[in-house]
């Protein structure tokens, strides 16, 4: 403390040096309770931000549930597809051409149905098979297709999001000078 401040003090009447004293008191009370404030909107911000990320993960778990709920179902509804595919082919008898035009409609309604779900049908002949997105039923020796090549469909494949729910069921082609090589190694 300087020297000088003590002689103004002494130079104060007693009221002058209460209000003082009070300033004082009140000023270090205002400067704590502005830190406290400062201390409760820091608090008021990080409690913010928490809610806001517990929200965002709540909605992503919503959301991947109902993708999973929707998945379960459609996996349930693919073997009745198959069902359809199969009564379809089965009966080419003019005597059902009736009920082969109900069944028709039927399958076309489920397909158009879990496409805009998001479900993809995927049919890989043709193409080279991946063993990501289908199973190798059968091979075929021949020199008429490209090693790899799908050369048959029995079962197609179906996607959802990008998730294989179901692989193709295929036949690929064997390059026959492929196949003894490999096995003479």
């Amino acid at each position: 403390m300087d020297p000088m401040d003590n002689n103004e003090n002494l130079d104060q009447s007693p009221e002058e040096r209460t209000l003082n004293a009070d300033s004082t008191a009140t000023d270090a009370e205002t400067a704590k309770l502005a830190a406290d404030l400062d201390d409760l909107r820091q608090t008021l911000l990080r409690r913010q931000a928490d809610f806001d990320n517990y929200r965002k993960r709540i909605e992503k778990e919503r959301a991947d549930d109902q993708k999973r709920a929707t998945a379960r179902v459609v996996e349930a509804l693919i073997p009745v597809i198959d069902g359809f595919e199969h009564a379809l082919a089965a009966h080419r008898e003019k005597e059902y051409e009736v009920y082969r035009k109900g069944f028709e409609l039927i399958y076309k309604l489920l397909l158009d149905n879990i496409t805009r779900l998001g479900v993809e049908r995927i049919d890989p002949t043709g193409k080279a098979f991946d063993p990501h997105m289908a199973q190798a039923m059968d091979r075929t020796e021949t020199t008429e297709h490209e090693d790899g090549t799908v050369l048959q469909t029995f079962q197609a494949a179906y996607l959802y999001n990008g998730r294989v729910l179901r692989p193709a069921m295929v036949r690929v082609a064997v390059n026959p000078a492929e196949a003894s090589n490999k096995s003479a190694n």
